[in-house]
């Protein structure tokens, strides 16, 4: 199982939301490039960037911090934020970004997004779908979780599943920075429906038993962004949970 450090990147600084309530922001660095080199110390080989500032308005205003971590660590970076067209995936690929992540536009132009597997191969794009659970199951939310699609995750996954989508991230966004823990059943339920998914658990890891847990029902990988930079996770517990994998 893979831990996936996260960092939310604001005006320049790394931050987290409650909830993606801008309103709720907590400042934990204006020096986001170092907290990367230091997660590159962590033996993980993977570092999750999200540009909130290019997700709230679609224009990537971090993209010189995006290109200094590509540059400055041996991570390998996926990117999501403002990503809405083909000739953006293409900039980001080319300049450094493993895996483009994509989030609303995967939800209400799923026609389009299919054409970026063809172009760029499913392998380079991970499908970021946020759900509500309320009693018609997991419903799909968009636009920084504030409006509902009013679509089924299971309506939407079927379809991806059925042209080779290769990367899900899915995140409950009743979890997500609130330190509740993670929505384990829903992350059995996508298991079960789509075994040959690359799953990326997100929303609600409160410490290393979490991701135990999360290692336990068969989670390939697990994000982090809170827990880790408040040191409820610390250094010495993600190297001795990879090195026991």
């Amino acid at each position: 199982m893979r831990i996936i450090p996260a960092i939310d990147l604001h005006e320049g600084k790394c931050v987290r939301l409650y909830k993606g309530d801008f309103a709720k922001v907590t400042d934990y660095s204006d020096q986001p490039v170092e907290i990367a080199r230091n997660y590159a110390g962590l033996h993980v080989e993977d570092l999750h960037i999200v540009d909130l500032d290019g997700a709230r308005t679609g224009s990537q205003q971090n993209a010189s911090v995006v290109r200094e971590v590509c540059t400055e660590t041996p991570l390998s970076v996926q990117l999501g934020g403002g990503i809405r067209d083909a000739e953006r995936v293409r900039h980001w690929l080319d300049n450094g970004v493993a895996r483009c992540v994509v989030g609303s536009v995967a939800v209400v132009e799923p026609d389009l997004v299919a054409s970026w597997f063809d172009e760029f191969g499913a392998e380079h794009i991970v499908l970021a779908l946020d759900v509500t659970i309320d009693e018609a199951g997991p419903t799909l939310a968009t636009h920084g979780w504030t409006r509902s699609s009013g679509r089924s995750l299971w309506e939407l996954m079927d379809r991806y599943a059925a042209i080779g989508a290769k990367h899900l991230l899915c995140t409950d966004n009743g979890r997500d920075g609130a330190m509740s823990g993670p929505n384990f059943e829903l992350y059995a339920d996508v298991l079960r429906r789509y075994p040959g998914i690359c799953l990326q658990a997100s929303g609600g890891v409160r410490n290393i038993g979490d991701i135990e847990r999360l290692r336990e029902i068969g989670v390939p990988a697990a994000i982090t962004g809170k827990a880790l930079l408040d040191g409820k996770i610390t250094a010495a517990e993600v190297n001795s949970f990879l090195q026991n994998a």
